[in-house]
C-alpha cells in the first residue's frame, strides 16, 4: 500500500520542482530581456513570453509541492496507523483478558523504603524486590503512604499481614519490645 501510494507521489513532487526550476528560469530570462529594452512596447513580448509565465509555474510549482508533502505526510500517517492496530486478533482478545483480571490478588502488603505507596505482594512494581518490607499498620494510620494505583490494594487486605493490626493485640505483643532496640541504636538512643 505504501509504495504504491509513493509511486503516485514522487511524480507530484518532481513535476513541482521542475516547474519551480522553469518558472525561475523563465522570470529571469524575461527580466533580463525587459531590462535591455528602453521603450515599454519593446518590453511587453518579455513580460508576456516570460515573466508571467515564469510567475505562473511558480505559483503551480507551489500547489504541487504543497499537494506533495500533504500526500507524503497522509502516506506515513497511514503506515504508522497500521502499525498501531495491526494486532492479531488473538493479542487483543488475551490483551482484554489481562485488562478484566486484577494486576495483583495477593492479600500481603508490601512497601518499598523510601517509597510513597503501599503495594500487594503480587503486584508488579514490587514483586522480586528483596528490598520490599511488610507494611505497619501504624505507617497506614499515619497516612504517609498512598495505596498503589496498579494493584489497588485496600486497608482491609492489610489485616492478612504479619506486621497489620492484629500482630500488636496477639500473642506477639511481648515480641513488640524486643523491636525497639533494633529500631533504638539507629535512633542514637542505645545508651
Amino acid at each position: 500500500m505504501r509504495t504504491a501510494r509513493l509511486r503516485n507521489v514522487r511524480p507530484v513532487l518532481w513535476t513541482g520542482w521542475a516547474a519551480l526550476a522553469t518558472g525561475a528560469v523563465l522570470c529571469v530570462l524575461g527580466w533580463y530581456g525587459i531590462s535591455g529594452e528602453r521603450y515599454a512596447e519593446r518590453q511587453l513580448p518579455y513580460l508576456a513570453s516570460c515573466t508571467v509565465p515564469g510567475a505562473a509555474l511558480i505559483i503551480a510549482a507551489a500547489v504541487l509541492l504543497t499537494h506533495g508533502r500533504n500526500a507524503l505526510a497522509a502516506t506515513r500517517v497511514e503506515e504508522l496507523y497500521g502499525l498501531l492496530v495491526a494486532a492479531d486478533p488473538e493479542d487483543a482478545t488475551s490483551a482484554e483478558g489481562t485488562a478484566a483480571a486484577p494486576v495483583a490478588v495477593s492479600g500481603d502488603l508490601l512497601m518499598v523504603p523510601g517509597g510513597t505507596l503501599w503495594h500487594r505482594a503480587d503486584c508488579p512494581l514490587v514483586a522480586g524486590k528483596p528490598e520490599a518490607l511488610p507494611v505497619d499498620s501504624r505507617v497506614l494510620a499515619g497516612g504517609d503512604l498512598a495505596p498503589c494505583p496498579i494493584c489497588e490494594p485496600t486497608a482491609s487486605d492489610e489485616s492478612t499481614t504479619p506486621a497489620g493490626p492484629t500482630a500488636p493485640d496477639g500473642p506477639t505483643a511481648p515480641d513488640a519490645p524486643a523491636a525497639a532496640p533494633s529500631d533504638g541504636p539507629s535512633s542514637g538512643a542505645a545508651g
